[in-house]
């Protein structure tokens, strides 16, 4: 199957998900969360994203990380070129809407390196390949900074047997569900 069949298939899944579930807001608790919160290095930066549609949406994950002291960033593109850098951000505070029609921090929040980045998909696989919207964004991104721990964050009726992987997508340390924490094959993220 392609990678354009696979991304349909995937949205269809996550919106039947979701609007099984009644909501696509992400749990801030429970086991699998405690286990992410139990590999995040004291005082990392952990970048995470402003969800769209039926995207698991971190916004309680987010504040709770707020909570417990973790500083926090979102995804920010200028609409004259597709490079993705984090801008800093707190919960509540304003937000701009892209050119590519998703929410990020206001233009003058300042550029920060994270060392955590939560990923949004429409699937992944067991060997840690994730299938995104397909603009590569996030490869890009990842690329610039291969230190940070690439976290997938997704409903666990987003997961595939296999994914194809080109050679430029940028595979996931770990990833968490709703139901799980898994960590990767070759991950760096200590189990």
């Amino acid at each position: 199957m392609t990678k354009a069949a696979l991304r349909t298939l995937a949205r269809q899944s996550r919106r039947t998900f979701v609007a099984d579930r009644g909501d696509a807001v992400f749990p801030a608790h429970g086991a699998a969360v405690d286990s992410l919160l139990h590999c995040l290095p004291p005082g990392a930066c952990v970048a995470g994203y402003a969800a769209m549609h039926s995207e698991a949406d971190p916004s309680r994950l987010l504040t709770r990380l707020h909570d417990l002291g973790f500083s926090l960033a979102l995804p920010w593109i200028d609409g004259a070129g597709p490079k993705m850098v984090f801008r800093q951000w707190v919960p509540g505070a304003p937000l701009d809407l892209s050119d590519a029609k998703f929410s990020q921090p206001k233009p003058d929040a300042p550029v920060v390196t994270p060392d955590v980045i939560l990923l949004p998909m429409l699937g992944f696989d067991a060997s840690g390949n994730r299938l995104g919207q397909g603009a590569g964004h996030y490869d890009r991104a990842l690329a610039l900074i291969p230190q940070a721990f690439r976290i997938g964050l997704a409903w666990s009726a987003q997961a595939f047997d296999a994914l194809p992987a080109d050679p430029w997508d940028m595979p996931l340390d770990a990833m968490l569900t709703e139901r799980e924490w898994m960590v990767f094959p070759n991950s760096r993220i200590a189990p």
